[in-house]
């Protein structure tokens, strides 16, 4: 059966992408930010590839708009093309999907009584394309399949830290159901604290984050009960970005150990966080 065998989780940037695509990332300001992702390239490339990525990210009015707002929506298609957000595709590979796999998770999740949002045709922009890049490098194909899944974190309602959760345990029940033997991982995207516009625009909270990285690990399920008016009040209107960690850390069962980690401030208008994490048996 297929098995989910680790979750990372990292932000996504978009100066992240343009540093590496304008060849930057040896420069004294963007040299720290990569530096936090080497231990993780090494790691993939030797000994963690993964045959499929079960991708969590926000989309940023690229492939959705007020016109039409999923909470939760699973790429199914073959392929998803990078997209234009204004100045023009990411130069990097097109993602090849995993339809079964997407399609049977789709499946399970519904009959879970979770109401998912099947996408048979979307581009994808930086909060799928960045993590890839700072795990995978700049390859001419990426090395495995992606599922993309898409959460609404940009216009309220947003899901609740606790639901997110939970569809990562669903997530988990789902993918180990799948009869193909898959080594699968998952990766929750966006965050750290950060707030865009507003009197309180760059903001960013060292010490909540650190916490917050903090209980990611071990078997405390407590950031599933964390509201949303604490994610505003402590990291900014963009830190709510964060529930989709919890997709990953619910998707691993009751506890993890942290095989690495890394954060650092500043990184562009905010704190970049990463960590890379396995299930404990």
């Amino acid at each position: 059966m297929a098995k989910i065998t680790h979750g990372l989780a990292t932000s996504h940037i978009p100066a992240i992408g343009a540093a590496i695509d304008l060849g930057k990332s040896e420069e004294d300001y963007w040299k720290p930010v990569f530096a936090g992702y080497d231990w993780t390239k090494d790691w993939i490339k030797n000994e963690g590839k993964p045959d499929v990525v079960i991708l969590v990210y926000n989309d940023h009015a690229s492939a959705f708009d007020m016109n039409l707002i999923p909470t939760f929506a699973v790429g199914c298609a073959e392929q998803f093309k990078p997209c234009d957000e204004g100045w023009g595709p990411r130069p990097v590979p097109i993602v090849e999907g995993h339809p079964d796999l997407a399609w049977h998770i789709s499946q399970c999740l519904v009959l879970d009584e979770f109401d998912m949002t099947m996408i048979n045709q979307m581009d994808v922009d930086h909060g799928l394309t960045v993590p890839l890049s700072l795990m995978f490098g700049q390859p001419d194909a990426w090395p495995c399949k992606i599922i993309p899944l898409a959460v609404n974190v940009v216009t309220y309602p947003p899901p609740t830290g606790n639901r997110c959760w939970a569809l990562g345990e669903a997530i988990q029940r789902a993918v180990e159901s799948f009869p193909e033997e898959l080594n699968v991982q998952i990766w929750g995207t966006g965050g750290m604290s950060h707030q865009l516009q507003g009197p309180r625009a760059g903001l960013i909270n060292a010490e909540w984050d650190s916490r917050f990285l903090d209980r990611l690990v071990g078997d405390s399920d407590e950031l599933r009960h964390v509201p949303h008016i604490e994610y505003l009040r402590e990291t900014g209107s963009e830190g709510i970005e964060m529930v989709m960690w919890l997709i990953m850390r619910g998707a691993l069962g009751e506890k993890t150990r942290c095989l690495h980690r890394h954060y650092h401030v500043p990184g562009s208008n905010t704190a970049v966080g990463h960590i890379v994490l396995e299930p404990e048996e």
